[in-house]
């Protein structure tokens, strides 16, 4: 990047203008929400009075504590699915690679050392390792877990003799306080402001709850984070993945794994730090009881996991490790409540009704199960609806009709779809309006609209669901690709959506209602259409043989220049479900190459990538 920066003056970077080796210590799990990026930002600029600073208006909307993050949300996180030999076709083990993240975040890149490294995958900006993919012997998919493994401890804080000191059991200990000096613009001039931060042993001060600071405790140490993300691309079988999972600092992750061996599994997390399960950690602990202290992290054989179970195919779509193998799957009493609260979601059910009692799986049919139209979140709120309308005493036509439309619908996205279009809208409206009981899951909420709400109620949500529809499309009847589209207009962060400007019908649906190729669409400033902004990112299918097989797909393309040609360029396969085989082995790559390009030397084009390719000469 440096040398590119240096030869290409013409590109000014927006704030970095050298990259150094430290910087990816910051980011060290290649996780894009998982750890330090859930400290809600507005409880630090509050603490320490840094509106100025991080800009006030753009974080009104966060939220305080760790307790208010992610409710009801578009659904986010991956699929992850593993299936042994036994089950498949040609006798070898399948693997999916499905992470559902924002937009143009995930690449696909292919790294290789000539020194034994030759991993294949997904990879973070800002990266240097392959965070989803395989190797020619292994294959490692992350979905974002749901377990604990950050927590807030409120500190009673007070000052004795001019010191700052906090309360810990029958003594007190003294406040760490570091100066630091940040440098801000304020229009067109540089500013610096000294802030005097504060912590305990508990972790650093990110805000203040009820008159008591609240020191938030995770992973603080990156080294050993980084070094587990980058050895694990190098594993060769079982037993040195274990090895590397048993450096315990991948905190946000849980993985799904399969080798050219036959073995399969599952780890239900890796950075588990040991509590008292006395105290509820889903909410700031007293820092002041040393009880609520951590008592060091979990070791590898203590967490949840399943290997190579009788079933012959794992699975996990942020969902409950307890169903990650079916009937196979460890038993939930046999662990501490916080180690997995992970609730059931409708994408795991899915994928369970996909897997249990199946064999003869080939790649093809793999990705077949991972585009499966089925939305197994309708199931009760659908019918739920339809039986209300039909015992209500009147009804409008339009009502009437609507029910219609729903109960002829096989729960089935497409972009023809007029019902997926109600479905979707509905469930919407109910989530936003409905009567909601307190303790309910998402999914359990879903079904209780469906099963255990007011009838009068579910007709109230359909009518205003219908006349919400026809004041904006002019018609409630509108098929789910006249609505549900997928754009990509700049090469912003942040994407501009505009319903006069062309885009792409998509009949995915949400993950929400347990669709595996998950698309996240929502409005934007001043559409009325639905864009996709999130959900199938890079996918790829892998099949461990004597040599390693698989097919990848991106959302929209590869580079994040409007000009390039690889723009855009995938995102008609992205709606068709039609995936590119990937070019593993060196002859393959060269093969298609297009350009070979080394920071220091000439680049060379096509012609000579194909004598180079004749000559079976190694790059340097």
């Amino acid at each position: 990047m440096n040398y590119y920066l240096a030869t290409h003056p013409e590109v000014a970077p927006k704030l970095l203008t050298r990259f150094e080796p430290w910087m990816p210590l910051f980011f060290s799990e290649g996780s894009i929400g998982g750890d330090i990026e859930r400290v809600p930002l507005a409880g630090i600029r509050a603490f320490y009075d840094l509106p100025s600073v991080i800009g006030a208006a753009a974080l009104d909307s966060h939220p305080q504590t760790l307790a208010e993050v992610g409710q009801f949300e578009e659904p986010r996180g991956s699929n992850g699915i593993a299936i042994a030999a036994q089950l498949t076709q040609n006798g070898n083990p399948l693997f999916l690679i499905n992470p559902h993240t924002s937009f143009y975040f995930r690449g696909e890149a292919h790294v290789v050392s000539e020194q034994g490294l030759n991993a294949y995958g997904g990879v973070t900006w800002g990266q240097f390792f392959i965070y989803q993919g395989f190797n020619e012997r292994t294959g490692w998919m992350h979905t974002s877990t749901r377990l604990d493994f950050m927590d807030e401890f409120l500190e009673e804080v007070l000052e004795r003799d001019g010191v700052l000191v906090y309360r810990y059991g029958d003594v007190f200990k003294r406040v760490t306080q570091i100066q630091e000096t940040l440098n801000y613009r304020d229009g067109q001039t540089l500013k610096a402001r000294t802030v005097t931060l504060n912590r305990t042993h508990h972790g650093p001060i990110t805000g203040e709850s009820g008159g008591h600071w609240v020191a938030t405790a995770m992973n603080w140490d990156p080294v050993p984070a980084l070094i587990q993300s980058f050895v694990r691309t190098k594993q060769q079988g079982l037993a040195g993945f274990q090895e590397m999972m048993a450096i315990r600092r991948n905190s946000s992750n849980n993985t799904v794994y399969a080798d050219a061996d036959n073995n399969i599994a599952y780890f239900h997390g890796n950075f588990v730090p040991r509590r008292d399960p006395a105290f509820d950690y889903s909410q700031p602990v007293p820092g002041a009881n040393p009880a609520t202290d951590w008592q060091g992290v979990h070791e590898l054989e203590e967490l949840v996991y399943v290997i190579n179970p009788v079933n012959g195919w794992v699975q996990n779509c942020n969902s409950t490790p307890f169903t990650a193998a079916g009937a196979e799957s460890p038993d939930p009493s046999n662990y501490p409540v916080y180690m997995a609260p992970d609730a059931e979601n409708f994408r795991g059910i899915h994928a369970v009704n996909l897997l249990k009692q199946s064999q003869n799986w080939t790649l093809e049919s793999l990705l077949e199960a991972a585009y499966d139209s089925y939305l197994p979140g309708f199931e009760q709120l659908i019918p739920g609806l339809v039986a209300a309308v039909a015992e209500a005493d009147v009804v409008s036509p339009e009502v009437q009709a609507a029910a219609e439309v729903l109960a002829a619908w096989d729960r089935r996205s497409s972009v023809d779809s007029v019902a997926m279009t109600l479905a979707h809208f509905y469930g919407l409206q109910y989530l936003a309006m409905g009567e909601r009981p307190d303790g309910l899951s998402e999914m359990a909420l879903i079904n209780y609209f469906g099963t255990g709400s007011e009838p009068s109620e579910r007709i109230l949500v359909l009518m205003r669901t219908l006349n919400d529809l026809t004041q904006r499309y002019g018609d409630w009847r509108q098929p789910w690709g006249e609505v549900n589209r997928l754009q990509r207009l700049t090469g912003d962060i942040l994407q501009p959506h505009d319903d006069e400007r062309t885009s792409l019908a998509i009949g995915f649906g949400s993950g929400r209602w347990g669709a595996l190729a998950s698309f996240g669409a929502k409005r934007f400033a001043g559409t009325e259409k639905l864009y996709g902004a999130s959900g199938n990112s890079f996918v790829a299918v892998v099949e461990f043989g004597e040599t390693v097989r698989a097919k990848s797909l991106l959302a929209g393309g590869q580079s994040g220049d409007p000009t390039s040609s690889h723009f855009f360029d995938q995102a008609g396969l992205y709606a068709e479900g039609e995936f590119k085989d990937v070019a593993y082995y060196r002859e393959a790559v060269l093969a298609r190459a297009q350009s070979i390009y080394q920071p220091g030397g000439e680049r060379a084009m096509h012609p000579k990538v194909t004598e180079v390719a004749q000559q079976g000469a190694q790059l340097d």
